[in-house]
């Protein structure tokens, strides 16, 4: 059956967000908020590899940084999760044993998402029965671009229906390719409304990817669904989030906009591996004193 979706088509007033966007990044943080705030950022991190040469040695590697993320500095927490392909997923169970960290894996063709909804289907199933924690899906953007949004919200549906009671369903808009940001709270509304639990900026392929702009406008969509429902949804900025200090800002934001209640990794992450190694130079600069070399962390 059809939906009428013209509810969720609202003009995004752009200056606005941009101002709204450059008074957070003018925030001052005090030096224990900021250590604070940098131990915080580390654990909703999603560590990913998702290449063509990715191995069962090299998820291996990665799931042993995500739990020992610099053990030389004592208190600091795991990340949230690994994120790897659906092959990966049982490598990953077994490395992280009851470390706590999920094991997030991208489906639906990802990243292009161009395959039949028979396919990915069977991608996202592989990866539930494997044991994946999380499933991360990626929208048809050239429907949603062609106007065919009941497609886009029945594609997420049918997901979202294998994930029931075995796994979080993220929903990657891919906001690069959405082209303005009237679209990415559009498609941001469309996959709330189908059943996400997470929205998720981009698959990390794409540039521009995570913007403080687009987040903004996505955060401000699930803050609107909150007020209207009492229902929390989840966001992942992904892609392009590579230092401590964008890092901090967008935690800024999600307080801000939503509140305290999101500011814990079951309602927020990082989708960027190489921002890790970045946090970890500044918390050993405010332990020492001293900035460590960029090689001076393992490479993810």
């Amino acid at each position: 059956m059809n939906q009428d979706f013209s509810k969720y088509k609202k003009p995004i007033d752009t200056i606005g967000v941009k101002e709204r966007v450059s008074r957070f990044q003018k925030r001052s943080i005090k030096n224990e908020a900021k250590i604070e705030g940098l131990k915080m950022a580390l654990n909703m991190i999603d560590l990913t590899t998702l290449e063509g040469k990715d191995s069962k040695k090299k998820v291996e590697q990665l799931c042993y940084k995500a739990i020992h993320l610099h053990d030389e500095y004592p208190g600091l927490p795991t990340t949230a999760a690994i994120c790897v392909y659906p092959n990966f997923v049982g490598t990953a169970k077994k490395a992280l044993g009851d470390s706590g960290v999920k094991v997030a894996s991208v489906a639906t063709a990802f990243p292009s998402g161009q395959s039949s909804l028979q396919i990915k289907k069977l991608d996202t199933q592989m990866a539930i029965d494997q044991g994946a924690d999380e499933v991360d899906m990626v929208i048809s953007r050239g429907e949603f671009l062609s106007g065919n949004y009941n497609f886009v919200f029945d594609e997420i549906a049918e997901i979202k229906s294998l994930c029931v009671g075995k796994a979080r369903l993220k929903v990657i808009l891919e906001t690069g390719e959405l082209g303005t940001l009237d679209n990415v709270a559009f498609a941001s509304n469309i996959a709330v409304a189908a059943g996400a639990d997470f929205i998720k900026t981009s698959t990390g392929k794409i540039q521009p990817a995570a913007t403080p702009e687009v987040t903004l406008v996505m955060l401000e969509v699930i803050r609107d669904n909150f007020l209207k429902t009492g229902q929390m949804i989840a966001i992942k900025p992904a892609g392009g989030i590579s230092n401590a200090k964008a890092a901090l800002q967008n935690l800024v934001m999600v307080k801000e906009t939503l509140g305290i209640n999101w500011m814990t990794n079951h309602w927020f992450r990082f989708g960027a591996s190489s921002l890790a190694n970045d946090v970890l130079r500044q918390l050993v600069k405010q332990q020492t004193g001293i900035y460590q070399s960029k090689d001076y962390f393992s490479i993810d």
